[in-house]
This record gives C-alpha cells, sequence and structure tokens, in this order.
C-alpha cells in the first residue's frame, strides 16, 4: 500500500513549472466558467491544435451562455461542423438552458450543481469548479491517470472506475489551498506536453523526475495498464451525391441513433453496384441522367467503422424527400459531418 503523503510534493514542483512552461492557449486567458466548459467539451476526443480555432469562431457567434441556450440547431451544428461527436454540442445547449431555466443564468459553482448538468461527467465537472471557483476537486482525464500511474509504477488498469476513484481521493487530498485551478492545469499540461500518450515520455525535462518510479524501474512505456478494448465493427454504406442544376440532394438523419438530426448525402446500407445504384436513384425520383466518377472512402467512430462507396450522379429532377443546396449553402448553412462532408466536392 503506497503511503499517503506519497503525492505531497506535487504542488511544490508543479505550480512553478507550470507558471513557467505553460502553454498559452485562448481559453486559459480568464476564468470564466463557460470558457473553460466549453473548451473542456470541445477537446475531449479533439486534439488542442484541431479546438482553438473552433473555440475561438464557437464563441465569436455564441459569447454567452444565453447565446447558446437560444441558438438553433441548425446554426449550432454548423458551428461544431468537423469536430465529431455532435452529441457533445447538443447536450452544451441542454446544459445551457438548464442554467438559463433552473440557474437563472447563473453558473453554478458548486460540484454537485455543475455534475447534474447535461453532458458534464465527474471529470469535467472537476474541471470547472477547481479552474473557475479555485475548489479542491481533481479533474482526472488520460493525462491525469498517465502522470499518477507512472509516478506510482501501479499497474492498475485506469479503464477500472474504482482506478480511477482511488486516484482522484489522492490527488483531492494533496491540493493546494488557493491555487487548486492552477494545479489542476498543471497536472493535465504535464501529461500533454511530458508525460506524453505517444512514444516515449520526455523524463530528462520532467520536475517530477526525481520521484517517478516508474522511471526508476524503467516501466514507463508499459503504463498506463487499460483493460483490452472490443474489436469494432465494420458497416458498409453505399452514398449517392445527387447533383441538378449546381445543387446537391441532402436529407436529415434521424432524431436518434448515430449522427441523429445532422444533413447527409443519401445513402443505404451496402455496397451496390453502379447500376444498382443508378436503379435505386430512379426509384427516388431524381432520374439520374449520367453517372460521374466514385470514390471509396472509410470513416472510423469510436465503435463503428464505416466502409463507403460514393456515386456521383447528374439528375434531370428534384425527386421527393429531398432538400436542395448549392455550394455556398452547404458551406454557410448545413452541417455536414466529416463521414460525408469529405464527399462534399470543392
Amino acid at each position: 500500500m503506497e503511503q499517503p503523503d506519497l503525492l505531497a510534493p506535487l504542488p511544490g514542483l508543479l505550480l512553478p513549472w507550470f507558471r513557467a512552461n505553460a502553454r498559452p492557449l485562448p481559453w486559459r486567458q480568464d476564468r470564466e466558467p463557460y470558457h473553460v466548459w466549453l473548451s473542456e467539451i470541445m477537446l475531449q476526443q479533439t486534439r488542442v491544435e484541431a479546438v482553438k480555432d473552433y473555440y475561438r469562431r464557437f464563441l465569436q457567434a455564441l459569447p454567452t451562455v444565453a447565446d447558446l441556450a437560444q441558438c438553433d440547431p441548425d446554426r449550432l451544428h454548423k458551428l461544431w461542423e468537423g469536430l465529431g461527436y455532435y452529441s457533445r454540442v447538443r447536450n452544451l445547449q441542454a446544459a445551457a438552458k438548464e442554467i438559463m431555466s433552473t440557474h437563472h443564468g447563473v453558473f453554478p459553482t458548486d460540484y454537485a450543481a455543475v455534475r447534474a448538468l447535461k453532458g458534464i461527467g465527474d471529470y469535467t465537472a472537476g474541471a470547472i469548479v477547481s479552474i473557475c471557483f479555485d475548489r479542491p476537486v481533481p479533474a482526472v482525464d488520460g493525462n491525469v491517470l498517465r502522470v499518477v500511474t507512472r509516478l506510482l509504477d501501479d499497474p492498475s488498469p485506469v479503464t477500472d472506475p474504482a482506478t480511477v476513484r482511488r486516484i482522484r481521493q489522492r490527488l483531492a487530498a494533496v491540493y493546494p489551498a488557493q491555487a487548486c485551478g492552477t494545479f489542476t492545469q498543471s497536472l493535465m499540461e504535464l501529461g500533454a506536453t511530458v508525460c506524453v500518450p505517444n512514444g516515449a515520455p520526455r523524463c530528462e525535462v520532467c520536475p517530477l523526475a526525481g520521484l517517478c518510479r516508474a522511471r526508476a524501474a524503467g516501466t514507463q512505456l508499459s503504463l498506463p495498464v487499460k483493460a483490452k478494448k472490443k474489436p469494432r465493427r465494420t458497416e458498409q454504406l453505399t452514398v449517392l451525391v445527387l447533383r441538378r442544376d449546381g445543387q446537391y440532394a441532402l436529407r436529415r438523419r434521424g432524431r436518434k441513433g448515430l449522427l441523429a438530426g445532422l444533413w447527409e448525402f443519401p445513402n443505404v446500407p451496402g455496397h451496390l453496384e453502379a447500376g444498382q445504384a443508378v436503379a435505386l436513384a430512379e426509384q427516388w425520383g431524381v432520374h439520374p441522367a449520367g453517372l460521374g466518377k466514385v470514390l471509396e472512402r472509410t470513416h472510423i467512430f469510436t465503435h463503428v467503422e464505416w466502409q463507403m462507396r460514393c456515386y456521383y450522379l447528374d439528375c434531370r429532377a428534384a425527386g421527393e424527400g429531398f432538400t436542395w443546396a448549392d455550394r455556398d449553402a452547404l458551406e454557410q448553412a448545413y452541417a455536414l459531418p466529416t463521414a460525408f462532408r469529405m464527399f462534399r466536392e470543392e
């Protein structure tokens, strides 16, 4: 059993290191909870460099929680286009509406109240209340788990909730008064830039190198330990890009399931041959006049891989059930998920 004070030196080592080495990220310019919350949701499953422009553009369009709560869903999806995991932004808006109705437009400061908001889990709630309100509540994500399990040379699977709870409790015990937010960010920063997820950790510049048991044991690259993931299932899709008078046929996906409520190019399960694709378009009433290029692409979600075959068809009629949009409208108004956006013509 590890001694309870093993993590005690962390604030004294990490706080000065962070002040000297922290990246000047746009969401670190203030402690406004809306800004921290938005950045944490955007950063889930997405690289920091990819998020910066999205973050700035989103706040320019929706500078307050009230603006987010009132935003038209199609406009909201367009602002999120390309970030993926669209349920994140729908939950963001649902939580904004909760803040406006239940909390009278004021972001709650209590951990339990923040945690109760739609789409906010233990990690995000901890990040918000520690960074914005200086509460001693750890935000334990993959970066922090990697730092702590290497520091302790701990082989417990980080995919086990009990491991996460134990690490959260141990960190909470060493949080420094009046510097909780900085300590939270220093742990995140160390994991993102020094004790990195891919490749060898940069132990030679790590402020915790003298304490790190994995470094002493040479086990850095074997930690953290994760349970084996289930294999990703594979699905085949045929996509039809229907063109008519400079416009493209779109339809909206159902309200439930993968990419719910978003726009898409018409598609069907399975891989159709060219003749079958033309016949299907005829059934849809668009009267295809000619077959253009054919593309094959793969798009990977967390649990499923789409193997996509796309036919481009010039059409003579609008058919029924489609929304037709020109290139400008595709660029400005309609949010296409990346899985379909890669078939958009430039």
